[in-house]
C-alpha cells in the first residue's frame, strides 16, 4: 500500500535539540554524504515524473472472507503532479474492488495534507549498514527510524542505488495506525532506475485489521511511459479527480 496512504504531529524542543546534538557528535561523513545526495536525488525526480504513465495491476485479498479481486489501470501523474487512474478492468469480488481497491485508489489520488512525511533527515534518523547486492547490483543500505511517532512514518530499511542515489528498495512497519480498526500495516517497495529515474516496480503490503483479520495487496507497475496526456480515474464507475 503506498504511503501517502497516511499522516500527522510533533516532538520536544528540548529533547528534539539534545538529540541532534548528540548525532551531531557522532556524524559518519560517508553516511551524511550519501543521504545529502539521496535527498537532492528524489525532490528532483518528482519534477521529472510528471507527464509519466504506466500500466497497474492491483490484486487484494482477504483470506477471513475468501474474497480476492484484482485491477487493471492506468497510472498517470500530469504536468502539476496530480496522479490519476484509468480502471481498465477489474476481476473478482465486488467488495475487495469497493472496500479495498476503491480505498488505495482514493488515498493515492487526494491532495496530500498534513505534514511532510517524506524519507529525509528531518523525519528519519539514518544508520548506514553497508553495501548489499539487490538483484545483481550494490546498494547502499541504511536502517531509517522516524523522529516521531507520528501517522505515515515507518521504521524499517532504505537501499540506494550508488550510481544515481535513488532508491531501489524501502520496506518495513508503519509506526503508528491511522485508525483504530487496524493494527499494524508492513510493505515492501522496490523501484527500477531507468534513465536516472526511481520508477515504481512493486509493492507488496500487509493490513492486519481487527475485524477481518489480514489484508493482502499487492501492486505491480508496468509499461512506463514519460509523455502521458490522461487526467481521469474511473472507480466504480465515478469519475474521481
Amino acid at each position: 500500500m503506498s504511503l501517502k496512504v497516511l499522516a500527522l504531529f510533533s516532538i520536544s524542543l528540548l529533547g528534539g535539540g539534545a538529540a541532534f546534538a548528540a548525532e551531531a557528535a557522532e556524524s559518519d561523513p560517508l553516511q551524511d554524504a550519501i543521504v545529502t545526495r539521496y535527498v537532492s536525488a528524489t525532490q528532483e525526480q518528482q519534477t521529472a515524473m510528471r507527464g509519466a504513465s504506466m500500466q497497474v495491476d492491483i490484486a487484494a485479498e482477504v483470506p477471513k472472507l475468501q474474497s480476492k479481486g484484482k485491477l487493471q489501470a492506468l497510472r498517470s501523474i500530469s504536468k502539476l503532479g496530480k496522479i490519476t487512474y484509468n480502471a481498465l478492468a477489474f476481476i473478482g469480488d465486488k467488495r475487495i474492488r469497493n472496500e479495498v481497491i476503491a480505498r488505495y485508489l482514493t488515498a493515492e489520488t487526494q491532495t496530500p495534507a498534513g505534514p511532510d512525511i517524506s524519507i529525509t533527515p528531518a523525519n528519519y534518523k539514518f544508520k548506514y549498514k553497508g553495501l548489499q547486492d539487490h538483484e545483481g547490483q550494490q546498494a547502499y543500505v541504511f536502517q531509517v527510524s522516524p523522529r516521531r511517532k507520528q501517522v505515515g512514518l515507518f521504521k524499517g530499511d532504505l537501499w540506494i542505488d550508488p550510481q544515481t542515489y535513488m532508491p531501489v528498495r524501502e520496506s518495513g512497519r508503519f509506526v503508528k495506525s491511522p485508525s483504530i480498526f487496524l493494527k499494524k500495516i508492513e510493505f515492501v517497495r522496490t523501484y527500477e532506475v531507468k534513465d536516472g529515474l526511481a520508477v515504481p516496480q512493486h509493492i507488496e503490503s500487509k493490513v492486519q485489521t481487527r475485524i477481518f483479520g489480514p489484508v493482502y495487496v499487492s501492486v505491480n507497475f508496468t509499461n512506463f511511459c514519460r509523455d502521458s496526456g490522461q487526467e481521469l480515474v474511473t472507480v466504480n464507475s465515478t469519475t474521481v479527480q
